[in-house]
This record gives structure tokens, sequence and C-alpha cells, in this order.
């Protein structure tokens, strides 16, 4: 079940609101887990017991850890076995395929073992992981209900694509957490702008991004490489951002406060910058429990800061999926953050000129990225690459070009100004300079414009439009 579909808008989410606010508070959190396990059953029900089993696990190892806290050797060991247990499980169901094949191509006969990997369990593997180190570190506290442990897991919300909660983040609004109508309108609006997100543009801009990366290299022309490009961009943009957008706001509606998880990342000055602002809860996990444990920027050696940097560029490549293209796209990014560390660019660019070259330089930069993170292969990511600056013998456009631009340039218009402040600052400087009646009358166009964009996605549902997820493949 996803939350752009018609089940979960019409049924799944309604019911579960009204039961929510029907029942006594006590049950509340009980009534949430046992409906965040119905939802994650829908899909894939075979796999709800793979999940619950993690939960218990990673419950029981944290009642452990704080119960032989003086036993320091005996924690650590419990600690390793918690890693082992987490990561076993992520590698054995998303990666040991990928690991057979590429031994098999050396010499090796090993049968595949052809595991369907559980949805968002990068996501749930994660956050279970950190809740065992939280209370090894103790940053938080253990807990003994063991409601409030697998519901921290398991919240729909946030359950198969983020953005990774931290159980501190969370941890007193487990126990009590308030709500009232201005709460619950706010994560109404959230919802309704990542619905939007998701289903107008990031579905419409996809149709164009699939069709130019499925052409064949020579028959691709330049412009429309490009084109593709610029619309996966926008593409992943929107499916991810909209789907975080959708769980803050669902989150809202619970009384739950998730952190964000995307700042305009495509306004960045640098590629440092750019992943501070993209998927932030990720970048913050592998900072916290990875690169700052390693010893981080405060090393004594620029040798010892690469080191650190390549880990944690390679386990976020790896993270996002098992293939040479996700580790070669985590390269490229180990290779220009590295640079800009040990270089002081772009904050050494002085003049507006060069902070601007810089910016195109970063932009560039990211859309080879998403060339390589969009491809299934390097042999077909350098093909898309070349078609791009005509050396695979293709034309500078083609009639695609014009179709495209023609079909679809309110979706490309409309993805531009929202990679952007305009849209933000301007509601903004309108509630605070305009007089009563202006605002009253925003906030009403406000409200007839959501209302109009929420009825205009849920036709291209009712019609059955193209609606993939991009990161419940990861």
């Amino acid at each position: 079940m996803v939350f752009s579909s018609n089940l979960f808008l019409f049924l799944f989410l309604p019911l579960t609101l009204t039961g929510y606010y029907l029942i006594r508070k006590p049950y509340r959190n009980f009534f949430l887990l046992l409906m965040s396990l119905v939802f994650y059953a829908s899909g894939e029900p075979e796999f709800i017991f793979i999940m619950a089993g993690l939960i218990l696990f990673d419950y029981c190892l944290a009642l452990l850890i704080d119960h032989f806290r003086k036993q320091e050797k005996l924690c650590k060991i419990l600690l390793v076995l918690c890693l082992t247990g987490n990561l076993g499980l992520l590698f054995t169901y998303k990666y040991l395929d990928f690991l057979i094949v590429n031994l098999n191509h050396i010499g090796f006969e090993i049968p595949l073992l052809n595991l369907l990997f559980p949805l968002g369990i990068s996501f749930f593997t994660f956050q279970a992981m950190s809740y065992v180190v939280d209370v090894y570190r103790e940053n938080s506290k253990v807990r003994r209900n063991v409601i409030h442990v697998s519901l921290y897991i398991a919240l729909f919300p946030q359950l198969v694509a983020g953005p990774i909660v931290r159980f501190k983040d969370i941890e007193a609004q487990l126990q009590e957490r308030g709500i009232n109508l201005k709460i619950f309108s706010e994560g109404v609006r959230r919802f309704l702008i990542g619905l939007c997100k998701k289903i107008l543009l990031a579905n419409n801009l996809a149709l164009i991004a699939d069709h130019a990366f499925g052409l064949p290299d020579g028959e691709r022309s330049v412009i429309y490489a490009w084109l593709g490009a610029v619309a996966y961009a926008f593409q992943i943009l929107f499916d991810f951002s909209g789907y975080s957008d959708m769980a803050i706001g669902l989150g809202l509606m619970f009384g739950f406060r998730f952190p964000e998880n995307f700042n305009y990342p495509y306004l960045s000055a640098s590629v440092a910058e750019f992943w501070r602002r993209w998927h932030m809860t990720l970048g913050q996990w592998f900072r916290d429990y990875i690169y700052f444990p390693l010893g981080g920027s405060r090393v004594s050696t620029s040798g010892r800061l690469v080191f650190n940097l390549f880990v944690v560029w390679i386990l976020t490549g790896i993270w996002h999926g098992a293939g040479w293209n996700f580790m070669l796209w985590g390269l490229l990014y180990f290779v220009l953050i590295a640079f800009e560390k040990l270089t002081g660019y772009p904050q050494k660019c002085k003049s507006m000129a060069a902070k601007f070259a810089y910016r195109i330089f970063t932009m560039l930069a990211v859309l080879a990225g998403w060339v390589l993170f969009r491809t299934e292969g390097i042999r077909e990511a350098l093909g898309y690459g070349l078609s791009m600056v005509a050396a695979k013998g293709n034309p500078l456009s083609c009639d695609y070009v014009i179709m495209g631009f023609r079909e679809y340039w309110l979706f490309l218009l409309a993805g531009l100004l929202c990679c952007t402040r305009l849209p933000a600052r301007l509601s903004s400087y309108i509630d605070s300079h305009g007089t009563v009646l202006i605002r009253l009358g925003t906030n009403v166009l406000r409200a007839g414009f959501y209302l109009f964009c929420f009825l205009w996605a849920v036709s291209f549902l009712v019609l059955g439009a193209h609606n993939p997820f991009i990161y419940f493949d990861f």
C-alpha cells in the first residue's frame, strides 16, 4: 500500500484516523501499532514476521545492554550482536544475490537465491540499530514497554521510506503527545503538498525520464538526453520529498513531529551542501554512527580524512542498492566532497562569477550522479552520458524534444519553481505584510488551490496513471 493510492486515501487513512480519535488515549499507541502492521502486511504479509522478529531482537538486546551496563565487555558483545543481526538480515535479502552474481563471473557456480527483500528494510533496520546504539551510548533511555519500541520502528508514516527517525526524536512523544486543530490542519496541509508533489510532478515528469532513458543511445538526441536527465532530477526530488512531506504530515495528524528530510537541495552552492540538504536524516545517520566514530573531519592527517569520507560514501552508495552503478555513484560523491574538503572550494571563490560557476558545476555533478543512479549498469550510464555530449552519433535535437516541452511544459515549470523558495517566500510575505482582508483572501485562495490540486491528483489515481515510488526500491 502506498500513500498515493485510492486504497490508502479513501479507506485505510480515514479508518485509522477515526479509530485513533475515538478510542481512549491509553490504547492509541497499541491501535497505531496494529494499523501499522496492517499497512505493512497489505503489501507483503509474509515479511511482517521478519520485521516483528527484528523488533523483538533489538528490544531484548537493548534491555540486556541496560541491565549489564557495568559490564563493559559484555555490553560491547551485545552491541556487536545487534549490528551483526541487523546488517546480516539486510545483507542477506538485499545484497547476497549481487555477491553471488559477481562470484559466478569469476568462475564460481553458486545458484541464486532470488530473495525478494522486505519493503523498507533499509529504513527500519537503520532505525532499529540506532535505538540499540543510542541505549548503549546512553543517549537514550531503554524502554521496557515493547509497544513503544515496536511503534517507533513500525509506525506506518515513516516505515517504508523514511524519514529515518531517531528514537530520541520521538521518545517523549511515544509517552505523551499534544494535538490540536492547528497541528492537525498543518498535517493535512503538509500531506496534500506531498501528495501533489508526488502525483502531479514526479509521476508526470517520470514519463519524460522513462522515455529518454529507454531510447537506444544513438536515437536519443543531445537536447532530449539533457531533458530526460533534468526530468529525472525533478522526478526523484518530488518523489522522495513528496513522500517525506506526506510522512511528516501524517505524523502531525497523530501528534508526532518527524524531522525534516529536504531543504531545497538544488539551491546548493557546493556538493557538500547538497548532501546537507538532500535526504538529511540519512546523512545525519551516517554522520553520527559512521563518520564521527571514525574521527570525522577532526583528524590529524588528510589521509585519515580521505579514508573516513571514503568509508561513508561507499556505504552510502551500497545502502541505496546492490549494483556497481550505486557504488560508482557513491565514489563520485566521495571524490567531489573530498576535493572540497581538501581544497577549501567553493569558499575560496571570491567573485560572484566564480561562485555562480561553482553552483553550475555542482548541479552538473548532481545531474551526472542521477544518470548513474537511474541507469541499470555502468555501461548504460556511460552510454547515456556520451549521448548528452553528442559522442554517440546522435543528433542535436529531435521531435521528442518538441513533444516533451509541448505536453509537459507546465509540470517542468512548476517543478522548477518548487525547487526554489519563491512560493514559500511569497506566501510568507503576504502573511506578514498583507492587510487583514488580503490575508483572508489569500487563505481562501490557498484553500481553493489545495482542493483543486487534490482533486486533480485524485483524477490521475482514478484513471490509473503511472504511479511508481522510486525509494521503495531501496
